[in-house]
């Protein structure tokens, strides 16, 4: 019971330190660029650079798991968390550059192990921790938002920026606690027991292969390829609205301030959405309702800001309950579509290495988009066609069964969650 306890403090500790170091940062890049006479091209990259990283980096993270265990690896992405947040406060542009690099592997390793860990250690419960992490991972980003400034203010950049380290400190702790081999005991299943592998055994799910591997590979099972496009598409829509929603009111005829008001109200309607959403979708055979809602809100905001802009509060309103839906939704998936913890940290490596990609990639072409064509509607239609191959992707992410690596059937979901859910799948 008390080790449970301390996994479920672990699992707090871990979300509230997966946005806080990247959000917190963008209200200060103008007084970065200012203190260090950055370029503005520089100021692109690094505004650009923490969501590449989440994807270039996510890949690393089951191999990680696999290598030094799920807890080990967890409390040494916390570490470069800390790490990244201080150094990044040198004030020396390559130390920002390096610093925020490291935040972003911390946190993409971070970001792809947590459905891991809940599956491992929650299995009977995944939508109510899926949605306790979605909501932290939503308050403490937009709280590290809100006081970067004041604490800019009366502190300074550099300690601003370096207070990020603070909170990840006592988390790297707790995974380090649960790591040695004095935790061990009945909730240690995520550490790897290489030692029962035959040397000629192919790699599967839980092997090192991982997504990218050989054999075991989930680049040949159709499933995971379908969850991955799902959730790469749900965090390009995300992504590109967080970076140009301002943008596109402002030039409907919204002031500066109405249109930022507009962004916050749009990412606090998904605060409470990130708890149910887990919930509800864990509650469920099949998710295909939760996706077709998604989608028809998405296409009639989406639509409402292109032919009647003069509505643009509904539009947001009801954009903000699709986009805070769609994404814990999309998380939700790598625990519901795999059939142990292994396998969802090689799907979540997969899907968020493809995911944070196409986001990070996306609001450039949507800046390029919208300079070519000197207006914000040709952007807007092409938002709205890109909502046609997330409803192919998340209906048949959506359909019950499991992701089967090597494979391009998967495994037929049951209806009941069996006791082997929640057990360390070892080879």
């Amino acid at each position: 019971m008390k080790t449970r306890l301390w996994l479920i403090a672990g699992l707090i500790l871990l979300t509230i330190n997966l946005r806080a170091a990247i959000t917190g940062m963008t209200p200060l890049i103008g007084n970065v660029q200012e203190a260090l006479t950055l370029s503005d091209a520089q100021v692109s990259v690094l505004a650009t650079l923490p969501v590449l990283c989440l994807g270039l980096f996510a890949w690393l993270a089951p191999r990680l798991a696999h290598r030094f265990g799920t807890h080990a690896a967890v409390c040494a992405a916390l570490g470069v968390v800390a790490l990244g947040a201080a150094v990044r406060a040198v004030p020396w542009p390559a130390a920002l550059f390096a610093g925020t690099v490291l935040s972003g592997a911390g946190i993409a390793v971070g970001n792809v192990l947590m459905p891991a860990l809940i599956k491992d250690h929650f299995a009977q419960r995944i939508g109510l921790f899926t949605g306790l992490a979605m909501t932290l991972m939503a308050v403490s980003g937009a709280f590290a938002a809100g006081v970067a400034v004041p604490l800019c203010t009366a502190i300074g950049w550099q300690p601003a920026l370096a207070v990020s380290a603070v909170p990840a400190v006592p988390a790297a702790a707790v995974w380090w606690l649960l790591a040695v081999p004095g935790a061990r005991g009945r909730h240690r299943r995520s550490q790897p027991q290489p030692q029962m592998r035959p040397p000629s055994a192919p790699r599967t799910a839980g092997g090192s292969g991982g997504p990218g591997g050989s054999g075991g590979s989930l680049l040949r099972c159709a499933l995971a390829w379908w969850v991955s496009a799902f959730l790469g598409l749900v965090s390009l829509m995300f992504y590109l609205l967080v970076a140009w929603l301002p943008q596109i009111m402002h030039a409907s005829g919204y002031t500066p301030g109405e249109a930022g008001l507009m962004m916050a109200v749009m990412l606090a309607i998904g605060i409470p959405l990130g708890f149910v959403v887990p919930l509800v979708a864990a509650r469920m055979r099949s998710q295909r309702p939760l996706v077709g809602a998604v989608i028809v809100a998405k296409l009639i905001s989406l639509a409402g800001l292109l032919l009647a802009p003069a509505h643009g509060w509904v539009w947001v309103c009801l954009l903000g309950a699709a986009t805070g839906g769609a994404f814990p939704l999309a998380i939700t998936l790598l625990g519901l579509r795999t059939d142990g913890p292994r396998a969802a940290a090689d799907l979540s490596g997969m899907a968020q290495t493809i995911g944070y990609l196409l986001a990070g990639l996306g609001p450039l072409a949507t800046g390029m988009l919208h300079d070519a064509t000197d207006g914000w509607r040709v952007p807007l239609v092409a938002l709205i066609a890109l909502v046609v191959p997330e409803a192919v992707a998340g209906l048949l992410a959506a359909r019950p069964g499991h992701v089967r690596p090597g494979s391009r059937e998967e495994k037929p979901a049951q209806r009941t969650a069996s006791r082997a859910d929640g057990q360390l799948v070892r080879l």
